[in-house]
């Protein structure tokens, strides 16, 4: 079925794209969810009429990448992960910790569109995360990843609890045996 996509669906196109896709999507998902409607002539003219706003709307969204590029470029994630002696992290730096960087810095990046290197980030030092941004544009990161230290600076050991008794309760008599029955 032919069709025109009124918002950007991921992996199919943007918003304006005449696309022909399999019946069954187009009229079980995108029609009813508002992504798309069925090509027309009519909505062949509609589309026409609506190419300076998507024009328009598609030049916005690529500025705005472009200055976002920049601005993650200019950042560097500073991580103190807990590792061992010869660099390898206990467990891994994962997308999430990223994104959640991000959303302290004020950016709001999905987490799909974080992509690390192939296998996460599992040993200490200088990592380079791309983050896939409008338009094929791709923004890298910088990651230093640094260890904490020993594992006893990590989670510290817990002395022994001293137990005081109070002297009254200390005598230096005997117990007294049980009676037998």
């Amino acid at each position: 079925m032919k069709i025109i996509l009124y918002k950007d669906v991921q992996s199919l196109g943007e918003e304006g794209d005449v696309k022909v896709v399999a019946d069954g999507y187009a009229r079980n998902y995108l029609i009813p969810s508002k992504f798309a409607v069925k090509y027309t002539r009519s909505t062949e003219i509609e589309l026409e009429q609506k190419q300076q706003a998507i024009a328009r709307r598609k030049k916005e969204k690529s500025n705005t990448a472009a200055d976002l590029k920049s601005r993650i470029e200019a950042l560097t994630l500073d991580l103190a992960v807990a590792a061992g002696e010869k660099g390898k992290l206990f467990g891994s730096v994962t997308t999430s910790a990223v994104v959640d960087y991000f959303q302290s810095q004020g950016f709001e990046i999905e987490r799909k569109k974080v992509e690390l290197p192939e296998g996460g980030i599992k040993l200490v030092g200088s990592h380079n995360v791309k983050i896939k941004l409008y338009g094929g544009e791709e923004a890298v990161l910088k990651v230093n990843v640094t260890a904490l230290g020993d594992e006893k600076e990590v989670l510290p050991q817990k002395k022994a609890a001293k137990v005081e008794v109070p002297e009254a309760e200390i005598s230096e008599e005997p117990a007294p045996e049980p009676e037998e029955s």
